[in-house]
């Protein structure tokens, strides 16, 4: 029977760093659930879809539209959306300003969940994002909740974004982590909460080999 490991937790909270090592140590593969959300949320962006009022009907209209490939190099997935490659262009901040909004939609989760459920049929896997324990993967082998304060969860994301934005402002970073939090948060469909058998681990206090360290001898047990 085919293992699966989750784990959920706030906007950059150290769960795809963390997701990426466990993977790696354990010849899973791992599969970055935040990335297809942003995937969708660029490719509303670029087909000029999330202008305000958004128009949710014509959003879940052109679902149909959207083919997901995905590319295995190393143990990780690569996203292909239509063909295209997506990881380049969905770390923005325009893209991070507008996914909490498209995730919320619940045919967009329903559409994804079933995606990620087919993805991990025949395979071991580590899965990251804010329902896996609870929606996604109910019945995971082992669940991780990673939470972190807000000031350091921004200061992290903050020196990811600063190496291709060097005009990228800390107080914007900071501002973008809290609304999602709340919309991740609050909305009726599958919120983002830790599972009832989750570990929680707040990554305050440790670097990310010492986060590593504790999931690793957890996994293992």
């Amino acid at each position: 029977m085919k293992k699966i490991i989750a784990i959920d937790g706030h906007a950059a909270s150290g769960k795809s760093t963390q997701a990426k090592r466990i993977a790696k140590v354990l010849d899973y593969t791992y599969i970055d659930s935040g990335s297809m959300y942003r995937a969708l949320t660029y490719y509303f962006i670029k087909n000029n879809m999330l202008v305000d009022p958004i128009n949710i009907k014509l959003i879940i209209e052109n679902l149909k539209n959207v083919v997901f490939d995905f590319k295995t190099t190393g143990n990780s997935q690569v996203i292909l959306l239509n063909g295209e490659d997506v990881e380049p262009y969905i770390r923005n901040m325009d893209v991070s300003e507008h996914v909490s909004k498209i995730a919320a939609i619940p045919e967009i989760r329903t559409f994804l969940i079933k995606i990620q459920r087919e993805v991990s049929e025949n395979l071991n896997i580590v899965m990251d994002g804010r329902d896996i324990g609870t929606v996604v993967f109910p019945h995971a082998n082992k669940k991780f909740f990673l939470k972190a304060s807000d000031s350091i969860r921004a200061r992290r994301r903050y020196e990811e974004l600063k190496k291709v934005d060097k005009d990228i402002k800390f107080s914007k970073v900071l501002e973008n982590i809290i609304s999602r939090d709340f919309e991740d948060t609050s909305r009726s469909t599958s919120p983002l909460k830790p599972a009832n058998d989750a570990i929680i681990i707040d990554t305050s206090k440790y670097n990310e080999t010492q986060v590593f360290n504790k999931l690793i001898s957890i996994i293992k047990g």
